[in-house]
């Protein structure tokens, strides 16, 4: 097995290289780059410059004074290109990136002239609290159901619940969180619950309980709303599962030699009905925690990494969206990795080294 981890880490970096270079290459083909971004910055700044009020509080326009209607010095483009870099060649910025990426020196921020580690770590606390409720939540509701559900197929029981299944699974979780918004956080009905952020003002004020109620009280919509989105396929997953091992022939043979549905059930089905699951699990929490949270991120205003990747690609703040990027990646190949020794610890029977060779 020691082979194995080390065959799949070494295989990490061309996948990790490969990916990096695929998405660099789109990124630098997709018009509006950092020179386009900062440039129509000093022409909105220019544009502001160009109009005064007068003493009866009207807009006179001074015409043709500004650096926009002039015409932008070409020296100075080419200092803001020495300053971002892109006066070398793609591929000597691209070797450049993942040489500084090997060591996790994401650069400096384009437009906020900070490290990206930093903003990334001051970001990763809102993220982290998303991911680990809406996760727990939603293994919580979603294999004691899927059991369920399987152990009663057919039933008004199984009717019922894989109508709201259906629905959840039909309605995106950024539609469920905008209709949670006009529900119950003062849209058009009810106001129970804050629009945006994570904690209130004067959140460092509070006392301990009161620290907790207003954490909970924040994160409740956002929560259920990425629960919302993500329980349905995991529910329909288990229950599918557990259906398919149920009627297998070692079922059916422990249960002829007396052994109760419960020992049958939690003795032999569920371990083997919960390896498609466990496979499932990288997958579920890349998507959780990061992908799946951006726009909930977006909606609530809050100040997660999802919404610093979505502020980034908007205003192409390359070294915000690769370092994002290099950390999504690099963690989703460790998760699959551990997601595989998973696979062994829950049914040593598995042996993806003696398969690969």
């Amino acid at each position: 097995m020691s082979r194995y981890i080390l065959r799949r880490l070494l295989l990490m970096i061309p996948t990790l290289i490969g990916i990096m270079l695929l998405n660099f290459i789109i990124v630098q083909a997709a018009p509006g780059g950092p020179i386009d971004q900062m440039m129509a910055r000093f022409e909105g700044m220019d544009a502001m410059a160009s109009t005064r009020l007068d003493a009866g509080g009207g807009d006179v326009v001074v015409r043709d004074e500004s650096r926009g209607a002039r015409g932008v010095d070409p020296r100075f483009i080419e200092q803001l290109e020495q300053q971002f870099g892109f006066d070398q060649p793609a591929h000597i910025r691209f070797l450049g990136m993942m040489r500084d990426y090997a060591t996790f020196d994401f650069g400096n921020s384009f437009f906020r002239d900070r490290p990206v580690v930093e903003l990334m770590i001051e970001r990763l606390p809102v993220s982290i609290s998303l991911g680990l409720w809406t996760t727990l939540l939603v293994y919580l509701i979603s294999i004691p159901l899927g059991i369920r559900k399987a152990l009663h197929h057919g039933s008004r029981f199984d009717v019922w619940t894989s109508g709201l299944v259906i629905v959840g699974y039909a309605i995106p979780g950024f539609l469920f969180a905008i209709l949670l918004i006009v529900l119950f956080a003062g849209g058009s009905y009810w106001d129970f619950f804050p629009l945006r952020g994570l904690t209130s003002p004067d959140f460092h004020e509070l006392s301990t309980w009161g620290k907790i109620k207003d954490y909970f009280w924040h994160i409740t919509l956002p929560v259920v709303a990425m629960t919302v989105g993500s329980f349905a396929t995991l529910t329909m997953l288990t229950k599918n599962s557990f259906l398919d091992e149920i009627h297998k022939q070692y079922v059916l043979t422990a249960r002829a030699k007396g052994a109760s549905d419960r020992r049958t059930l939690y003795g032999h089905v569920f371990r083997n009905a919960m390896l498609i699951i466990i496979a499932g699990m990288p997958g579920a929490l890349i998507t959780i925690f990061f992908t799946g949270s951006l726009l909930i991120e977006v909606i609530f205003s809050l100040e997660g990494l999802g919404l610093l990747g979505f502020e980034a690609v908007m205003q192409r703040d390359y070294p915000v969206i690769f370092g994002t990027l290099f950390l999504y990646t690099l963690i989703g190949l460790v998760l699959k990795l551990v997601s595989d020794l998973t696979y062994v610890w829950v049914d040593p029977r598995i042996d993806f080294e003696t398969r690969e060779s």
